[in-house]
């Protein structure tokens, strides 16, 4: 892949932000391209505020852009979507939670996330190839839920199987399938390099 080819990637981490031990800190670290949207200081559970976020850190990236969003991060993409400045090749999106359904104690309730503004969930299809992984055993939203938005949003669905909601509580850490995935992504994003020859 040229230079020119090669996309910058954005990491979008849920509402925890950045936690040292997380699949995506492990996953930045190991890439050349990539920024991460940072933690908020005012407003840590406003939608708009974390779509701007997001917004913010994408329009200072010259050349594509992939987006890499778990859990709430998800939402922020999604979100970010339907009003979205600028194209992005795709992105990869791992764990959404379902914030329409009750989440378990410890998280923010319906009424704070409506009241924030993050429902309803959009269901529209996304702008830009997606790839969706999915866990069957997530606290935060039942698969079938989830293969709901991935249809809704015409992503690819991956099932990943029981890895609770795919953190560091679930023993997630390093996730090499996050590369994986990434990489498959990047590559049916590609744009060809026009070959250099002597017309016939």
């Amino acid at each position: 892949m040229n230079d020119a080819n090669e996309p910058t990637v954005v990491i979008v981490p849920g509402l925890r932000d950045h936690v040292p031990d997380h699949w995506q800190t492990r996953l930045a670290e190991r890439l050349t391209r990539v920024r991460t949207v940072p933690p908020l200081e005012h407003a840590i559970l406003s939608r708009a505020a974390r779509v701007a976020a997001l917004d913010a850190v994408i329009a200072e990236i010259d050349g594509p852009v992939v987006l890499v969003a778990h859990s709430a991060g998800v939402m922020i993409a999604v979100h970010w979507a339907q009003q979205a400045t600028r194209p992005v090749r795709g992105a990869l999106l791992a764990a959404p939670p379902d914030f329409e359904t009750p989440l378990p104690q410890g998280y923010p309730d319906t009424g704070e996330l409506d009241a924030a503004g993050w429902n309803p969930i959009p269901w529209r299809r996304l702008p830009f190839p997606s790839i969706v992984a999915a866990s069957t055993t997530d606290p935060l939203a039942s698969f079938r839920r989830v293969a709901g938005m991935a249809e809704a949003w015409g992503s690819r669905l991956v099932d990943l199987g029981d890895v609770g909601h795919l953190n560091p509580a679930s023993g997630y850490g390093y996730w090499p399938r996050a590369e994986e995935l990434l990489q498959e992504l990047i590559d049916a994003t590609s744009v060809p390099t026009p070959r250099v020859g002597v017309a016939r």
